[in-house]
């Protein structure tokens, strides 16, 4: 008897009364044969191919356990797995043992130059059979749901289900092996030795605060809060735009693209327009005023270098979404979506109270709207394994102090905020409170103009939470004219010359 008779699982029904899902028996025991006689054939599949893909249970368990002896340095072969598969076990009803039907594999095996297109058809047949789970579940569900669940609601999920199917299994996978927890760990460091830098996440573009934080960390939520004019928008578009113009990436062997240096970004513009986004960016990079840009009051050398900053800006992976009154649902399907079809490696969000959120419950009460956007921001950053920087604002009880320096306490309208952030950064600008303050008498305008002079375009960038450090204060300077941030040089660090 042919061994791709041996499985068979419905005999002598009528094509026509059932549909069966999609599956290839003899692909999956053609490509195990190969792995049994030469088991240089895994590797050939390990990449992409996990024991949860093949359809019939007794070829998983084969997969899976010589998947083992191999990783482990042992040879994988009839022999050496009948030990680990049950001795009793019934092969879909065929009538033979486990060792017995090793062995028929084997016997059979074709050579290991078609192994990889045998795993390719067993992978893409799993994604139908996922695919077929999630369109039933979508049918049921319309069918079966009240009257107050909205449609859209449906759509993120499905969307969302969809997003994980196409990333491999990556999100929910359950309990992980502490031995493949720790060879991510060494990944990491892998990455970050050999990034420019030697930082394990995405540089900022800032050296203090990149060496504080190591980066900006994968599945991290970063929130920037300030008070208005405190430069937030500003501070969010230089990261971004350094990010994204630093970009390089890799072809992977199974074509995918893998970010090597920088990342594409994606930035969800809720105040700002897409144009008054991009002119800030372009004035910081072509050092023109943005009020000149606006009023078009620019010479033709400045035009020549905005001309020139746009070009390059052309050739940078930095997506914009100004759409305005989003929930934080659609937020996450619209960066899925990103994802899937053009990379994602950061997300910023400017900024997170024009978020509103996604079930009736959270849009009766703010406190449990704002908690809920920030959980699922935090999700979000987990899921797409990418960190998300958003902005926020400061209630107001910061003006009522003379300290105007913020502190957690005054991050607004939620404490899930500071309890969901991975990191808290404040922005502050001394100079901007002493401007708009009169000194009264001889001695404190002397000691107001001072102060005002010591502060003059300089920020403070207030790291109040580092979950994975410490935390300080990483000193800034602050350019009015062209709405942008700089590292500080002090003085002590600077060179002295010689000769």
């Amino acid at each position: 008897m042919a061994l791709e008779s041996t499985l068979r699982k419905v005999v002598d029904q009528p094509e026509a009364s059932y549909r069966q899902a999609p599956h290839n028996v003899e692909a999956e025991q053609a490509l195990l044969g190969a792995i049994l006689v030469n088991n240089e054939a895994f590797y050939r599949v390990s990449d992409f191919l996990e024991p949860k893909h093949f359809f019939e249970p007794i070829h998983a368990k084969i997969y899976e356990v010589a998947a083992g002896i191999v990783r482990a340095g042992k040879i994988a072969t009839p022999v050496t797995l009948k030990t680990f598969l049950p001795p009793d076990a019934d092969i879909a009803g065929a009538g033979l043992s486990p060792a017995q039907y090793l062995a028929r594999l084997a016997a059979e095996a074709t050579t290991i130059i078609n192994a990889e297109d045998y795993g390719r058809t067993i992978y893409d047949l799993a994604m139908r059979r996922d695919l077929i789970q999630i369109g039933e579940e979508m049918v049921n569900v319309a069918y079966d749901a009240p009257v107050d669940f909205a449609p859209r609601v449906q759509i993120e999920e499905a969307e969302r289900k969809l997003y994980e199917l196409v990333e491999i299994g990556k999100i929910n996978r359950g309990f992980l092996k502490f031995a493949e927890a720790s060879k991510l760990a060494v990944d990491l460091a892998s990455k970050a030795y050999q990034r420019d830098g030697g930082i394990s996440g995405l540089a900022t573009g800032f050296k203090d605060l990149d060496t504080l934080l190591a980066g900006f960390q994968p599945s991290d939520l970063i929130i920037v809060a300030g008070r208005p004019a405190m430069g937030k928008t500003a501070f969010a578009t230089n990261i971004a735009y350094h990010i994204a113009s630093n970009y390089s990436g890799r072809t992977r062997s199974d074509g995918t693209i893998e970010t090597v240096q920088g990342g594409i970004v994606g930035f969800f513009s809720l105040e700002m327009s897409a144009d008054q986004l991009a002119t800030r960016i372009i004035s910081s990079e072509a050092l023109v005023q943005s009020t000149k840009i606006r009023h078009g009051d620019i010479t033709e050398s400045e035009f020549t270098k905005l001309a020139g900053a746009a070009r390059e800006m052309q050739l940078v992976p930095l997506y914009i979404d100004d759409t305005g009154g989003i929930s934080v649902g659609q937020l996450s399907a619209r960066a899925r979506r990103l994802k899937r079809q053009r990379g994602l490696d950061f997300l910023v969000i400017d900024y997170l109270q024009l978020l509103t959120g996604s079930t009736r419950r959270a849009l009766e009460n703010r406190v449990q709207e704002v908690t809920e956007i920030t959980t699922s921001l935090k999700a979000l950053a987990k899921e797409l394994n990418i960190p998300i920087l958003a902005l926020s604002q400061l209630s107001r009880q910061v003006e009522g102090r003379d300290d105007k320096r913020p502190q957690l306490s005054d991050l607004r309208e939620s404490g899930s905020i500071e309890q969901d952030a991975d990191v808290v950064i404040f922005l502050y600008r001394e100079e901007y409170y002493l401007q708009g303050r009169e000194p009264k008498g001889a001695d404190e305008k002397e000691k107001y103009y001072q102060a005002l002079q010591a502060s003059r375009g300089k920020a403070d960038a207030i790291v109040a939470k580092h979950r994975h450090g410490a935390v300080d204060t990483i000193r800034l300077v602050f350019d009015a004219d062209y709405t942008s941030f700089k590292d500080f040089i002090d003085d002590s660090r600077v060179p002295e010359r010689r000769g």
